[in-house]
């Protein structure tokens, strides 16, 4: 259980926390309205009243208990970048900024924070792929062209084996080393199948898919692309 501090308690900054809160964490919500933090204050560990631009008042939070401080700040740039550089200068480790436009995200980026969220940016790409591959229930990128994703399987691939599905991109193939059922040329793996609550992580071109399993897949763009169309 780790404890998160999240900074602005607007619908971004409340979703991350009460989520944060449902996964076990602890939370300290910080917010300069009263009657935000009144609303919130029996859902989250700690709830504070406070101006999150002025670095005297943030450093009387207990911020060097945070794993990370997540700045939720949303349409008020300054109040954002104000909140940050104080931060940095209160010596504060990990420090996640939501950005909501390019230049605030180009400001951010130079004070050196861990991580910067584009929140609507990054569900608008996530809704672009569901509609586009719809039987992709999640997904996940990796870089360098890579990708995770989870399909659900359908009732018409019930019985069907990991080798027949990847036979669509040729033969399939074993890696003997690591026991995971690939494409030949290595560009989709099979990672792990979820059957309710039981969950097989060494999975051979044999092993026999059942309707409604979650499988999970590795590979480029392309080549699960071109698998798709077997899936729908």
């Amino acid at each position: 259980m780790a404890h998160f501090t999240v900074i602005g308690l607007g619908r971004f900054g409340v979703a991350a926390s009460l989520e944060l809160m449902h996964l076990g964490h602890r939370v300290t919500g910080v917010d300069s309205d009263p009657k935000i933090i009144e609303k919130y204050v029996e859902s989250l560990t700690e709830a504070v009243i406070c101006d999150c631009a002025d670095e005297a008042a943030l450093r009387e939070l207990d911020l060097a208990s945070s794993e990370v401080v997540l700045v939720a700040i949303g349409e008020d740039m300054q109040s954002s970048l104000l909140c940050t550089l104080a931060l940095k200068n209160l010596g504060v480790q990990t420090i996640w900024v939501k950005a909501s436009t390019k230049a605030h995200h180009t400001i951010v980026s130079k004070l050196g924070v861990a991580r910067i969220i584009h929140p609507e940016e990054e569900m608008g790409i996530r809704v672009a792929q569901s509609l586009n591959y719809p039987m992709v229930n999640n997904f996940l990128t990796l870089g360098d062209g890579l990708y995770i994703v989870e399909i659900h399987i359908k009732p018409h691939l019930h019985q069907t084996t990991v080798g027949q599905l990847l036979g669509s991109l040729q033969d399939s193939g074993n890696d003997e080393q690591t026991n995971v059922a690939r494409s030949p040329k290595g560009k989709v793996a099979v990672l792990m199948v979820k059957r309710e609550l039981t969950v097989f992580s060494k999975i051979d071109s044999d092993f026999i898919l059942h309707t409604d399993d979650a499988l999970f897949l590795c590979g480029s763009r392309a080549e699960l692309k071109h698998l798709a169309p077997r899936l729908v």
